[in-house]
């Protein structure tokens, strides 16, 4: 793996991962602003503006940008998260310069033109309502505004309707002009790819972009607590969970090995004990998200209104049994899934380009994955025991939706956990 980096003059960074067994290419723009960066006034926006990004510019119509791309057998595409907005492209390595030049064009000279806005209002506006129809999605921002109450990080990525469809053109372009700069992007490609012509693009196409540093937020303040939402459903959603840790805490990787352990995977504890052994849901994992200055640590679990009693204190029991530790076993498997999972992304450029993007601004640079690989090997019982302990000690936040009444019968879970940790 050839992994190189070069800072231009004004501040955009150009990262590249030559693949010579290849022939295709991924290369995309990684811009270090998300939903975490909007007032209450503009939340959406990040998300509005990424699909607008794809709308037409001074010298590309939107069916222009699908054509040229797709004329070449490529594919481009962009995601928005709370924290970083992306857009990408997949091509033959021979067709990175009109990837490079279409990308540099959309995220510096969109028009924004008023028909294809209020076109793409109503299409994020059904994006919305395709969420509130799917519980297992919505059950997450739920959790969001639960564990970051009144806070940019508590609130969803795709905004309100109301905000979608008021949002005026002025302020979706003032806040691509604003936040949009040079120091706050990455240049990325993995792939068949010269670092040296990357860097010429970057350098022809990006110079132009403002030197001005990344935009302000605030920092991530976990308060967590209970949100119980009747609606009739035919399963219960539920997530509980407490507050999690930085990227850079020393006890990342022990946090993404315990909750591996505990819901990872089919041979995880709590699949092991709520599915297979007790039969209490279809659906049940744990997850750790991470964030600059902060994170989430929770556990989904799907099922049905008469298993609820069951499953709360089942699910409460598997977390605190892992604050005791794991076995040697246990460590060796999520080890091995961890490493295999890297190691495996190594063959997609996808997968490499994502890696690049995301390090870079996260780190400041793609970390080596041999370091990567070591810090999990050095995650033992005692670390393992030790982060799920400081992790449950906090205030625990819970939301569920759907046929609940019987959580609330129960007392509510945030007062079972409490118990339970204790």
């Amino acid at each position: 793996m050839t992994v190189e980096l070069t800072t231009l003059p004004n501040g955009l960074r150009v990262v590249t991962d030559r693949m010579d067994t290849v022939e295709t290419a991924s290369v995309g723009v990684w811009v270090g602003v998300g939903a975490r960066h909007e007032t209450v006034e503009v939340n959406g926006v990040s998300h509005l503006l990424e699909h607008m990004a794809f709308k037409g510019t001074r010298r590309r119509s939107a069916r222009a940008i699908a054509e040229e791309i797709e004329d070449v057998g490529g594919h481009l595409n962009a995601y928005t998260s709370r924290e970083n907005t992306a857009y990408y492209a997949r091509v033959l390595a021979g067709d990175v310069p009109l990837a490079v030049d279409i990308l540099s064009d959309i995220l510096q000279h969109s028009a924004f033109e008023p028909g294809e806005l209020e076109r793409e209002r109503t299409v994020i506006v059904q994006e919305i309502g395709q969420v509130e129809d799917t519980p297992d999605d919505l059950i997450f921002d739920r959790f969001q505004e639960v564990a970051y109450p009144g806070q940019p990080l508590g609130r969803p990525v795709l905004g309100s309707e109301d905000r979608v469809r008021n949002m005026s053109r002025d302020a979706i372009a003032g806040y691509m002009r604003d936040n949009y700069t040079a120091p706050t992007m990455v240049l990325a490609a993995a792939g068949k790819i010269d670092h040296r012509q990357l860097v010429d693009m970057g350098e022809r196409l990006f110079g132009s972009l403002p030197k001005r540093n990344g935009p302000s937020f605030d920092p991530a303040r976990y308060q967590g607590g209970e949100q119980l939402e009747n609606r009739p459903l035919e399963q219960a959603h539920l997530v509980l969970g407490f507050d999690g840790i930085a990227y850079d805490d020393p006890d990342y990787y022990a946090l993404m090995v315990a909750t591996n352990i505990l819901g990872g995977g089919m041979s995880s504890r709590l699949f092991q004990e709520i599915r297979e052994r007790r039969g209490l849901v279809y659906s049940i994992y744990a997850y750790a998200g991470s964030y600059v200055d902060g994170g989430l640590f929770g556990v989904y679990a799907g099922t049905g209104e008469d298993s609820l009693k069951e499953l709360v204190p089942a699910v409460c029991d598997e977390i605190v049994k892992l604050g005791e530790g794991a076995t040697d076993a246990e460590i060796a498997r999520t080890r091995a899934q961890i490493k295999s999972g890297i190691l495996m992304g190594l063959e997609s450029t996808s997968a490499r380009v994502e890696r690049l993007g995301q390090h870079t601004l996260t780190y400041g640079a793609p970390l080596p994955i041999d370091q990567v690989v070591a810090k999990i090997e050095a995650v033992d019982s005692a670390a393992i025991g030790r982060v799920v302990r400081r992790v449950i000690a906090t205030a625990p936040t819970v939301s569920a939706l759907g046929p609940v009444a019987e959580l609330e019968r129960m007392g509510g879970v945030a007062a079972h956990l409490q118990r339970a940790v204790r």
